[in-house]
């Protein structure tokens, strides 16, 4: 299956020499209609940056695999929107997206969309809610074009494993899946991010994927709108002067006036 190898290196405790070859396997497994997940056209939405820790600066160097827009050159910075997967010493990796250090293009018109912004929320409050088992186990920056703004310091006490990620790339992170050793739940949270960032692309899954996709995506969407009842409402106006219903015109909505 698509995750398998994925999965096997996300699961990964600590950096090894050949994590980066397992990463470009694990990412080649996610296109093709033989047991990929992704279309084979969508690799050109997309290119795998999996760089090898360099000998010279071996101490700095933070190891990494993302996959970023292709227009991007094959070393050094990149822009744009990226997932990106960074092993950690004592525990599985940090699943993330995360704007390259050289700047929002080019993906300026994703990444400067609320809508962006609303959705990564969404799929961290849906597993934290899911996964996390009471525990914080996703977190996603409120305004994600903002990298002057570092990650909170409670946010990075909370996975103090990554310290190493955040020390480095802190303004560049905006949404962030720690993974657990429940599989099901590494598996989930890859597949939403994924999807996420190859719909914001125009990719979708290949066909046999459909209906696995909209159920992810209706599961996260429901924390993108949650139902309001009007006690909510009733309850909101008894501290605020007013309230704003959002929807779709002709549903019904309402002005509501404190008295």
């Amino acid at each position: 299956m698509w995750s398998d190898k994925l999965i096997s290196a996300v699961m990964q405790k600590g950096y090894s020499a050949d994590w980066p070859k397992k990463m470009r396997e694990a990412f080649d497994d996610l296109f093709g209609s033989d047991g990929g997940r992704y279309p084979a056209s969508a690799k050109e939405a997309v290119s795998l940056r999996a760089p090898e820790v360099p000998t010279s600066n071996e101490d700095a160097f933070v190891p990494f695999a993302a996959l970023i827009h292709p227009s991007n050159p094959n070393s050094g910075p990149y822009g744009g929107m990226s997932i990106a997967i960074f092993p950690a010493d004592n525990s599985p990796c940090l699943i993330s997206f995360v704007i390259g250090t050289n700047g929002l293009a080019p993906d300026e018109y994703i990444l400067g969309r609320p809508g962006h912004a609303r959705k990564i929320k969404a799929v961290c409050e849906w597993l934290n809610r899911t996964r996390g088992g009471g525990n914080l186990v996703a977190w996603a920056k409120q305004e994600p074009s903002r990298i002057d703004q570092s990650l909170p310091s409670n946010i990075v006490n909370q996975f103090a494993n990554y310290s190493r990620v955040f020390k480095r790339y802190g303004n560049v992170v905006y949404g962030i899946f720690a993974a657990n050793e429940a599989l099901d739940s590494v598996r989930e949270a890859l597949t939403a991010f994924l999807d996420l960032m190859f719909e914001e692309r125009g990719v979708l899954p290949l066909t046999a994927f459909h209906k696995e996709a909209e159920q992810i995506r209706q599961k996260w969407f429901e924390c993108l709108l949650p139902e309001v009842q009007e006690k909510d409402v009733v309850e909101l106006m008894r501290s605020r002067r007013y309230v704003i219903l959002q929807g779709p015109p002709g549903r019904g909505k309402r002005g509501w006036r404190r008295n």
